[in-house]
């Protein structure tokens, strides 16, 4: 025969699988929209869309219900025709990101950032190196050979997150009711407006818009970066590639 005890831990073990399958139940899917202005480039370039801001929502203590753990995952940022593909890539908290080089070339990638700080020195053509993202932040990735190659991942133990559209539309999915902490992430967009943007929300049972976003960069990090040394590159002269 069980203890009370013991009868008391399984009762309470099956309530709360209740209430976590209840608030799944009645997710919702959260759409916001936004809309970027490019300082630096003219409106006719080919960059100067809304694309790639990421969005995404923390539960606030005792406001919602904790998402479920994720599991490790594995993801790929290839190094093609000297760019990192694709340019802004989010990832779970705890996820490995293989980084192979698939041009004819050497390259040597690291981040120095405030996100994963790693250096993966100089591996040649058809090989990859791997990293572990084990902390929530925004990692700048750059080659210290070829300054024209950038690119970004967003680490998020979250899985209430989404990324932009050409158009702007954001859509996050399956998101239980409760209160959140808004935050959004766009690239060249300094920090403190950024913070500015973050906000409490409350989910209900029924899809909800957090209406639209502007957001207005400045500068080009991808454009005034240093190499790994914290130096300026060195020109390249008669480049075969």
């Amino acid at each position: 025969m069980r203890s009370p005890t013991t009868i008391l831990r399984t009762g309470a073990m099956v309530l709360c699988g209740l209430f976590v399958a209840l608030g799944r139940a009645q997710a919702s899917d959260v759409s916001v929209h936004v809309e970027l202005a490019h300082a630096h480039e003219p409106a006719s370039s080919k960059h100067a869309f809304n694309a790639g801001v990421v969005v995404w929502l923390t539960p606030n203590f005792n406001g919602a219900l904790s998402p479920a753990p994720r599991t490790t995952q594995h993801y790929t940022l290839m190094q093609k025709d000297k760019q990192f593909i694709p340019h802004i890539l989010v990832v779970p908290t705890g996820s490995s990101v293989d980084f192979p080089n698939l041009d004819p070339f050497f390259h040597n990638v690291f981040s120095l950032f405030n996100g994963k700080r790693f250096d993966l020195g100089l591996y040649e053509a058809h090989t990859q190196r791997t990293v572990q993202f084990d902390r929530d932040g925004v990692s700048y990735i750059f080659c210290n050979i070829h300054p024209e190659m950038g690119a970004v991942i967003v680490t998020l133990s979250t899985p209430y997150y989404a990324t932009s559209t050409r158009d702007g539309s954001i859509l996050l999915h399956d998101v239980p009711p409760g209160s959140y902490r808004l935050h959004v992430w766009a690239e060249n967009v300094p920090l403190d407006h950024l913070d500015a943007l973050s906000r409490n929300v409350e989910i209900g049972p029924q899809n909800v818009n957090l209406g639209a976003i502007s957001l207005e960069t400045s500068g080009n990090v991808m454009n005034h970066h240093k190499n790994k040394f914290g130096e300026s590159y060195a020109p390249v002269a008669n480049d075969p590639y």
